[in-house]
C-alpha cells in the first residue's frame, strides 16, 4: 500500500495503535463539553495532544510488551 518495509512494521503498529486509543479516551474523556457544544472541538484537541504524548511512548514500549506477552504464553499443540 504506502511500501514502508516491514522491518519498520512496529513503527507503524504503535502510530496506528497510539492514534486509535487516543482517539477513544479523548472522545470520552471530552464527553461531558457535548452539553457546551464544544465536544467535536475539545475532542479533537485532546486527541492531538494524547496522541502526541503517546505515540513516542508506544513505539518505545511495543517490543518489551510483545516480549512480554510472549514470555506469559506459551505456544498450542495441535493434537
Amino acid at each position: 500500500m504506502f511500501g514502508i518495509p516491514r522491518r519498520y512494521s512496529h513503527f507503524v503498529f504503535g502510530v496506528i495503535q497510539s492514534g486509535l486509543t487516543s482517539l477513544i479516551a479523548a472522545g470520552i474523556a471530552s464527553f461531558p463539553s457535548i452539553a457546551s457544544g464544544n465536544f467535536f472541538r475539545n475532542w479533537m484537541v485532546s486527541w492531538l495532544v494524547s496522541w502526541a504524548t503517546m505515540l513516542p511512548l508506544v513505539v518505545v514500549a511495543a517490543p518489551a510488551i510483545r516480549s512480554l506477552s510472549l514470555a506469559l504464553t506459551r505456544d498450542e499443540t495441535v493434537k
